[in-house]
């Protein structure tokens, strides 16, 4: 499966455009996470656990949209976008979407 933030794949072209691709995932952060990362905010920094925390929803949300762009039998995701969003205090949403298509 080829992902692309582009709207076509290089060297490929597009036969058949197949409908939106979307995966999305929702994290929470932990309360010993969140007292460790409040006392680095004093001090300033890099937020490393949130850091770590949004890659692997990235990574999840990214996941699920390639399943259901292969269960539309695509070979490709174009013009693939990220989003995220906060659902509660502490909760936060990941969603991935594209244009899945087929490649010649």
């Amino acid at each position: 499966m080829q992902i692309t933030t582009t709207e076509t794949v290089p060297d490929h072209e597009i036969v058949d455009v197949l409908g939106v691709a979307r995966g999305n995932t929702v994290e929470a952060r932990n309360v010993g996470r969140d007292i460790t990362q409040a006392i680095r905010n004093l001090f300033g920094g890099e937020l490393k656990a949130y850091s770590d925390l949004l890659s692997k929803a990235r990574d999840e949300a990214i996941d699920r949209m390639v399943v259901d762009a292969e269960r539309m039998g695509a070979d490709a995701v174009v013009n693939v976008r990220l989003e995220t969003s906060q659902i509660t205090d502490g909760g936060s949403e990941v969603m991935a979407y594209g244009t899945a298509v087929r490649l010649r």
